[in-house]
């Protein structure tokens, strides 16, 4: 299904993006102009494509510490101050704790309670993922589980319904999963499909975060300059007149790969599309990326 004239939003979450400074330490420095929108440097104003904006995101949300994935994605995905309710920075996968705050407050079921919709996690799930459900799951699947949303699997991703993390399904061949190869547009394309049928899509991408906590150069410019491509890809292929997208992190890493640690740099959060002017003045930390969603969404009514 096609919308048409109805204002909608993709939110693309890269995990371990953060704004940092110019050096060898940061690969995005090396890519150049290969790395637009992604490069976003301290002390610069970017020059982002498509009519783009920044609003620089605090990461840290008043929390001693530094930020971690489970929380900040916790809080992204609420529009809760996770760290502060818990009062400390949690790493890896949500608690319990955030497990509740994420059942009750993810964005997918503040949008289906205003009855917005349809809606979709973009994501491709295979199916060792369902057959040997891990203990632990991330904070986008516990939302996805919530809403009672449906889950996309490989055979999704066959169809051109679907992106796996792995923008060029390198991964999922090397799992043993019969998928064709894709590059960063053809998998900018599906995307763009996807977020033209649903009021609401949101696609995660975490290769950054890892290639950031391995210090891995080579990986993360290879990494970097694919998602680059995928997302001036996606936006060329979307209508930007109706279409709002957002980019966002969770917390700094691949920008200095000097240390594995993730950094205490504010991110990107970028914003294209009729309402971008709307984020890059209401973004200011982590918690607001979930109203401000809400707000484009569920307008109110003069």
């Amino acid at each position: 299904m096609l919308l048409i004239g109805v204002m909608s939003v993709l939110l693309i979450f890269v995990d371990g993006l953060g704004i940092g400074t110019r050096g060898p330490h940061n690969p995005l420095d090396a890519l150049g102009e290969e790395a637009a929108p992604l490069a976003v440097f301290q002390d610069e104003a970017p020059e982002l494509p498509f009519g783009g904006v920044l609003a620089p995101t605090d990461a840290r949300l008043g929390v001693e510490g530094r930020p971690q994935s489970a929380s900040g994605q916790t809080t992204i995905l609420t529009g809760v101050n996770a760290p502060a309710r818990l009062g400390y920075h949690k790493q890896g996968f949500p608690n319990e704790e955030m497990r509740a705050i994420i059942r009750e407050h993810s964005v997918f079921l503040q949008l289906a309670r205003a009855g917005v919709g349809p809606n979709v996690f973009a994501n491709t799930y295979t199916r060792r993922f369902f057959d040997e459900r891990p203990r632990w799951v991330s904070a986008t699947t516990v939302a996805v589980e919530a809403a009672s949303l449906r889950f996309n699997t490989v055979e999704d991703l066959r169809a051109g319904r679907s992106v796996f993390h792995d923008l060029t399904n390198r991964l999922l061949a090397e799992r043993g999963e019969d998928v064709e190869p894709r590059t960063p547009e053809e998998a900018a394309a599906v995307l763009a499909d996807v977020a033209r049928a649903h009021r609401f899509t949101l696609y995660e991408h975490f290769i950054t975060d890892r290639m950031g906590h391995e210090q891995n150069l080579e990986g993360a410019l290879l990494t970097l300059r694919n998602l680059a491509r995928f997302v001036r890809a996606v936006l060329a292929g979307l209508d930007l007149g109706r279409v709002n997208v957002l980019l966002t992190s969770d917390h700094g890493n691949v920008e200095d790969l000097s240390t594995r640690n993730h950094t205490l740099n504010q991110v990107p959060t970028l914003a294209w599309g009729p309402a971008r002017e709307r984020v890059r003045t209401r973004v200011r930390t982590l918690a607001d990326i979930t109203p401000t969603i809400l707000e484009i969404l569920t307008p109110k009514k003069p």
